[in-house]
Order: structure tokens, then C-alpha cells, then sequence
């Protein structure tokens, strides 16, 4: 059924048993999924470009090389689904589970992630131009090596994630936020604003990996509090 974005509406009915392949084929225009199961399937190297996924699960699915340009997530299930080498310039998700996932050598310029959950995700080389994450967390993700530059990082909880080489210079932190036991080494914060993160578990013979940043007086306090000192 066509609706009124001028997507094919796809439900779970209609897919059927009907590979997903001959589906996309046989439909001419992008597609709406909506509450369909994928978990577990090989979608590797399938073309999905321009499509959207509404409530649906995709944990253990294989997307390897896939083409997921310009698709819209909402409210997915997704964990330790695997995007390796997956083309997702300008892709969006919203409210998505993404526990576990793969994200190796990806293409993901321009992509958003709004309000999702990246806990242990691996972002090891991949392709971040423009890349935002909004309101997500990032607990013991991987992200080294990504640049954050000028960027807001509105409500990011990066507690216990590898941000190794990471470049936050001139980055503010807005609504919250952790760097609490993040791995910072070789990372940059030259003018960052780390005011509205917590610092917690950060030691003060860590602090020269922060070298350059803006934190408040109780962040320093905490530090000094790790020595003993008391900040009046």
C-alpha cells in the first residue's frame, strides 16, 4: 500500500516468504517496513537505499556491504546486529536499540543518532563526516579515532568507551553527559567544554589527557579531593 510519503508500506503479511531481494525488485518505490522480524537473517550486500524501518527487529542480522543510504530507523531492535562495511551516508535512527553492533569500516557520513542505544558498539574505522549522536549511549563503545570537532554533544554518555585519539577540540558538552573511566589517551580538548560532563573516576594524574579543556570548579575539586585537598 502506498501512503502518503510515497512509501510502500511493507508489513509482515505481505513480505511473507518472499525474498526480501525480489521483494525490493518487484516494488519499484522505497519501502516502509513496519514490525517485520529480520533477526538472524544474511542481508548482506542487499540494496535497501532510501527505505525506513518502523519497530523492527533486526538482532544478529547480518548487513554486511549492505546499501542503507538515506534509510530512516524508528524504535528498532537491532542488538549485535552486524554493519561492517555497510554504506549508511545519511542514514537516521531514532529510538533504537543498537547494543553490540558492528560498525567496522562502515560509511557513515552525515548519519544521525538520536535518543539510541550504542552500548559496546564498534566504530573502529569508519567514515564520520558530519556524523551526530544526540542523547545516546555510549558505554564502552569504541569510538577511537572519530572527530568531534566544534561539535554539541548534547546529553552523550561516553562512560568506560574507548575515545582514543578522538578529536574534541572546541566540543561542548550540553544537558550532561560522562566521560567517567573513558579511554582518552592520544584524544585532543584543546577549548572542549567538559562542564556539564561527569569526570567521575577520573584521577588527577589523568587530568593531563584533558590538557586544555574548560572544567568547573567542583570538577576541580574533585580532583584535588583525589589528593586530599579540599577546594573552600
Amino acid at each position: 500500500m502506498l501512503s502518503e510519503n510515497h512509501y510502500v508500506t511493507v508489513d509482515a503479511s505481505e513480505l511473507g516468504d518472499t525474498a526480501l531481494a525480489d521483494f525490493i525488485k518487484d516494488a519499484g518505490q522505497p519501502l516502509c517496513f513496519q514490525g517485520i522480524d529480520f533477526s538472524g537473517q544474511d542481508l548482506s550486500r542487499v540494496n535497501l537505499a532510501g527505505s525506513r524501518f518502523e519497530r523492527c527487529l533486526f538482532g544478529d542480522t547480518n548487513l554486511t556491504a549492505a546499501d542503507l543510504s538515506n534509510t530512516h530507523w524508528q524504535s528498532c531492535r537491532a542488538a549485535q546486529a552486524v554493519f561492517r562495511a555497510a554504506t549508511l551516508e545519511e542514514a537516521v535512527f531514532v529510538n533504537c536499540d543498537l547494543n553490540n553492533t558492528l560498525w567496522q569500516r562502515s560509511k557513515l557520513a552525515h548519519a544521525l543518532f538520536d535518543g539510541c542505544k550504542l552500548t559496546g558498539a564498534n566504530f573502529v574505522d569508519t567514515s564520520t563526516l558530519g556524523l551526530v549522536f544526540k542523547e545516546c549511549v555510549l558505554r564502552s563503545a569504541i569510538l577511537s579515532g572519530i572527530s568531534f570537532y566544534k561539535a554539541e554533544l548534547r546529553t552523550l554518555d561516553f562512560a568506560e568507551a574507548d575515545l582514543s585519539y578522538c578529536d574534541f577540540r572546541q566540543a561542548v558538552f550540553v544537558e550532561g553527559g560522562s566521560l567517567s573511566l573513558a579511554r582518552v589517551n592520544n584524544a585532543r580538548f584543546d577549548q572542549a567544554d567538559l562542564r556539564e560532563a561527569s569526570l567521575h573516576g577520573l584521577r588527577l594524574t589523568d587530568a593531563k589527557l584533558f590538557k586544555g579543556a574548560i572544567i568547573s570548579k567542583a570538577q576541580a575539586g574533585m580532583l584535588l579531593a583525589g589528593l586530599g585537598l579540599h577546594v573552600l
